[in-house]
């Protein structure tokens, strides 16, 4: 296998993990593929080196990762104090130390390493390794894991490619050129079997995840002359589908997906009724990530969010604002 960017500087990161006596691996606060992928392939690269690894995440790993070797021994929750503490701590495509959900106690004595692909990253770690130009963080974790000099495997492979086919949204953003293609080439050759892994991911949804989705395209509007796509979800709706936040999974790709349309919007209830997260989405010329920093969250230029807080009517009112001002 060949380095997806050969000039990315590791030896920071792998010193850490040469001389660490406990590694602790975590990504950000409600899991995608990229977060969970990233954290399942080097947990099992890690093992191979003889190291002492632990996985622990504030959210659970969500049902539809739920397949890949490992996913079960990633703890959730608060974090224990009294259990034995890492001396290094890498977080996986996570932008802040915030939005990892743990306690000061977690990072007390630890060295704290970034990997990530997002261009807003506040490079919050002691050692940072963050480049846009990655697809997904799984494509980092793969050239670390070529600078270590770990032959690829399959429970390593897998992972890996569920990071990258998500994060790419199925090879379909511009993000998977060639060079993408070539790895996930060389991941298939691993041991990654692409048909079972899209049906895991793409084909698993439940029946309240289709009346859920049947409720939120309910709430489709086109605004902006049709270049913008909106659509929400509230806590009522997953109170009458039986549905759960892991079903809005990939909702806005059906407003993003519509002719004309350049941005799409989709916010959803959070914890508490005041609380939102919202997801953005650009096609061509739009810059979401642009569009969520402005709002006090990050991302890509083609795929950002943010949390705010406030009634529905209140954050739709502030978001089209900034909508508007982007097509300006």
């Amino acid at each position: 296998m060949k380095p997806q960017i050969a000039a990315t500087d590791w030896q920071p990161i792998i010193a850490a993990i040469r001389s660490a006596r406990l590694i602790a691996l975590i990504t950000h606060r409600n899991p995608d593929g990229d977060g969970i992928g990233s954290q399942l392939g080097l947990y099992h690269a890690l093992k191979q080196l003889g190291k002492k690894v632990i996985m622990h995440n504030r959210d659970g790993v969500p049902r539809i990762y739920g397949f890949l070797e490992g996913a079960a021994e990633i703890g959730r929750g608060n974090w224990d104090e009294t259990a034995e503490q890492p001396d290094v701590i890498i977080s996986l495509d996570c932008g802040s130390r915030s939005r990892l959900g743990m306690p000061e106690a977690f990072f007390s004595g630890a060295t704290l390493i970034n990997i990530d692909h997002h261009a807003s990253n506040s490079r919050f770690g002691d050692i940072n390794v963050i480049d846009a130009a990655y697809c997904a963080t799984g494509a980092m974790i793969s050239d670390l894991l070529i600078a270590l000099g770990i032959t690829m495997n399959a429970a390593m492979a897998r992972p890996i490619y569920a990071a990258i086919l998500t994060d790419t949204a199925s090879f379909r953003l511009n993000s998977a050129d060639a060079g993408v293609y070539r790895l996930a080439a060389d991941l298939v050759e691993a041991g990654a079997e692409p048909w079972p892994i899209c049906m895991e991911v793409y084909e698993s949804r439940s029946l309240a995840g289709l009346r859920l989705l049947s409720e939120c395209l309910a709430t489709l509007t086109l605004r902006d002359d049709g270049r913008s796509a909106w659509i929400y979800v509230t806590h009522d709706m997953y109170g009458r589908t039986g549905a759960d936040v892991e079903d809005t999974e990939g909702l806005i790709d059906y407003a993003r997906g519509m002719q004309g349309v350049e941005v799409a919007v989709f916010i959803r209830n959070d914890d508490g009724a005041d609380c939102w997260k919202l997801s953005f989405r650009g096609k061509t010329t739009a810059d979401v990530g642009s569009l969520a920093a402005g709002l006090g969250g990050g991302g890509h230029r083609h795929a950002s969010g943010c949390m705010l807080r406030g009634t529905l009517s209140e954050i739709e009112a502030r978001v089209q604002k900034a909508v508007s001002d982007l097509f300006a």
